[in-house]
């Protein structure tokens, strides 16, 4: 699974992104990073050195922050004052289930790493249940470590089974290429109030166009077994 998913690192030091992986404990089931740190986008400078974002899955929350915390106290908040128990509520009960540590400086870099349970994991990538990590993994990411977990391995298969036909239902009749990957990559900001305050209104074209052998390369087994999909090659277009 994990060949169908990870993009080719744009990082000049490929070997960065897994340095950065070494300083935490590594009872880790599922880690990637993602974004403009890792992904050249449109309308970033290749020599921005933008923030590595990474999203960290382990199976006992309590244990890894508990463990994390006596590693790298430095990244946590007032709430490390609390203790593992406190940071794992946060983490649980509020927003998406995942707890954030950022700006937090790596060589010459800053990093930004999320924490959520697997259990959390499997339930939104099968449920979208917020969107929030199943969202993410509908673009092309860099996994950086996956272990054997049959449970895992198929969530994220459902999951971007489930991107192709939510997106199938806003599409045309016929379609390019290009296009289903643009409804794809939206799926995970709509209703984003971000993206009618702060964020560039291009940001999903930015994300796609560079990266269109990427989003290929993550979907094209699956667009070959969608029955209801036809490609024709006069057109260029999907037909449904």
């Amino acid at each position: 699974m994990a060949a169908s998913v990870v993009g080719k690192s744009s990082l000049r030091a490929p070997d960065l992104l897994h340095r950065v992986l070494s300083i935490f404990p590594q009872e880790i089931s599922f880690a990637f990073a993602y974004g403009s740190g890792v992904f050249r986008q449109e309308g970033y400078n290749e020599n921005q050195k933008n923030m590595i974002d990474l999203i960290l899955a382990v199976n006992n929350p309590v244990t890894w922050h508990q463990n994390n915390l006596k590693l790298n106290r430095s990244h946590y908040s007032i709430l490390k004052y609390g203790g593992s128990h406190l940071v794992n509520r946060m983490q649980q009960d509020y927003g998406a289930g995942v707890y954030f540590n950022t700006l937090i400086p790596f060589e010459d870099r800053l990093i930004k790493y999320g924490i959520i349970s697997t259990s959390k994991l499997i339930t939104d990538l099968l449920d979208w249940d917020t969107l929030y990590i199943s969202g993410r993994l509908h673009k092309p990411v860099n996994i950086l470590h996956q272990t054997q977990d049959t449970g895992l391995e198929q969530a994220l298969k459902v999951n971007l089974q489930s991107a192709i036909h939510a997106s199938l239902l806003s599409l045309p009749e016929t379609f390019t290429e290009e296009d289903l990957y643009l409804q794809i990559a939206s799926l995970s900001y709509t209703g984003d109030f971000r993206m009618l305050l702060g964020e560039d209104k291009n940001k999903i074209n930015n994300i796609v166009k560079p990266q269109l052998d990427r989003f290929r390369n993550l979907y094209t087994d699956y667009l070959n077994r969608t029955p209801q999909l036809e490609w024709n090659c006069k057109t260029a277009k999907y037909e449904v």
